[in-house]
């Protein structure tokens, strides 16, 4: 499995709910394609000081994406990409 680090903003356009109304990404675009997600996987929050981030694994069905969320759902970070 090859991974390549990102680190880049993308424009979620479409948000999902799981069966306990958690929101997920189900759309994005990124460098002029967008990308439908199929699957997301693990959620994982991290804390620095007084900020919270979440990290979500997301799969399209080739490839596994590592986006970060500033908590708020605002800001999506791109931080890697696995195929």
């Amino acid at each position: 499995m090859k991974k390549v680090q990102v680190n880049e903003q993308v424009v979620v356009t479409a948000m999902g709910f799981r069966k306990n109304l958690v929101a997920y990404p189900r759309r994005m675009e990124f460098r002029g394609s967008t990308y439908n997600f199929i699957d997301s996987g693990l959620r994982c929050l991290v804390r620095r000081g007084a900020r919270i981030a979440e990290i979500i694994t997301l799969s399209d069905g080739i490839s596994d994406y590592h986006l970060r969320s500033d908590n708020r759902g605002i800001n999506w970070t791109l931080l890697s990409i696995a195929s």
